[in-house]
């Protein structure tokens, strides 16, 4: 069985347009059982739908990123819940909150509301952009306790042991390869790995030794090379573990993994 769950995606970006369907039609040959496409607006969320009615592999989360938003984003809400709806989509996402863009706080924390509330209307999963708004993303969590992913996690190790404690996972990638990458370390070395999945984010953040290249999900092997080092485990244990976490969450049932 391939090990590699990765469950973080975006498969629809215009970086694969040239070779989208050679890229991941070669995972499923590198390791790859699983990817989840996340949708940032409603059009990336129905191409993620599309890509998953092709491939076995592929799955699909819905959803609005803060730095997508506008004033129709809360009038979209009903769209995500009808896409949330096909067999095919496994969660929410990517959503939460960006401190970094300059999208208006009021209504980024509507909209990441909105979206949690839809979440567990519908009995799914969530994921969760956090960037440079730890203290409101965690003040959310603790108000509506979602199940999910708080993805490309870059809070402090205190934090993650929070979110942990509140039923939610950790997703770590490429950024623990990199020689600055303390944080993301320290916090590796503070959660079980029950509390942990693998993602690329691709096709940003590539692992080294590909830092600044396109990244795809194949790629994941030298964060779980990297994850064995400081857990003092194999990196077939890494995969083993995350995958089997990534599939409770998502509720993909190993039958279906090919």
């Amino acid at each position: 069985m391939n090990r590699i769950f990765d469950t973080h995606t975006h498969y629809d970006d215009k970086a694969f347009d040239d070779d989208r369907d050679v890229v991941i039609s070669g995972l499923f040959e590198n390791d790859v059982c699983c990817a989840v496409n996340q949708g940032t607006d409603i059009a990336s969320s129905e191409f993620g739908i599309k890509l998953a009615e092709k491939y076995d592999g592929i799955y699909a989360a819905v959803g609005l990123h803060p730095e997508c938003l506008n004033e129709d984003s809360i009038k979209q809400i009903d769209t995500v819940k009808q896409l949330a709806l096909h067999k095919k989509v496994k969660a929410i996402g990517e959503i939460g909150l960006d401190y970094y863009y300059d999208v208006p706080k009021p209504l980024q924390k509507t909209v990441f509301e909105a979206q949690l509330i839809l979440a567990g209307e519908l009995s799914m999963p969530v994921n969760i952009h956090d960037r440079e708004a730890h203290g409101d993303v965690l003040e959310m969590l603790k108000k509506h306790r979602p199940k999910g992913i708080v993805h490309c996690f870059s809070g402090s190790a205190e934090m993650a042991v929070e979110v942990v404690r509140l039923g939610m996972y950790i997703g770590m990638g490429g950024v623990v390869t990199f020689k600055n990458a303390r944080k993301a370390v320290e916090v590796i070395e503070n959660i079980p790995m029950g509390s942990l999945v693998l993602e690329t984010d691709c096709p940003y953040l590539a692992p080294v030794p590909f830092r600044g290249k396109r990244n795809d999900s194949s790629m994941i092997k030298y964060v779980a090379q990297r994850i064995a080092e400081i857990k003092n485990i194999s990196a077939d244990e890494v995969l083993k573990i995350t995958r089997e976490n990534a599939q409770k969450i998502y509720d993909i049932e190993l039958s279906e993994v090919k």
